[in-house]
């Protein structure tokens, strides 16, 4: 899976949005709007290529303020639908430079 793969199932409306997704964006106080305009600027930090049904992957991007914000997209290529898993405002106590986990104590 590639970014290009992931910005054109959106721009072509190939879009799923989970349940938890909805909730969590909710909860961290994002728009989807935004979420979606982050993946056009994200870079993939993590792959998760034995994800079933389909890979998925957690996309580091900036919201259009600038915040750093953290989605996972699985997407589905014989179909090339992307679905958006889950989305939250990265922890800066987990994160190093949003790209790397810090180890854990």
């Amino acid at each position: 899976m590639q970014i290009g793969d992931l910005v054109g199932a959106i721009q072509q409306g190939r879009l799923r949005i989970s349940d938890h997704a909805y909730d969590e964006a909710r909860n961290d106080g994002l728009s989807l709007d935004d979420v979606l305009s982050s993946v056009f600027v994200s870079e993939i930090i993590e792959q998760y290529l034995e994800d079933r049904p389909y890979p998925s992957c957690l996309l580091y991007g900036r919201m259009p303020r600038g915040d750093p914000v953290h989605s996972v997209w699985a997407y589905n290529e014989e179909q090339q639908w992307a679905v958006l898993i889950t989305v939250y405002r990265p922890d800066p106590s987990r994160w190093i430079h949003w790209r790397e986990r810090r180890r854990q104590p």
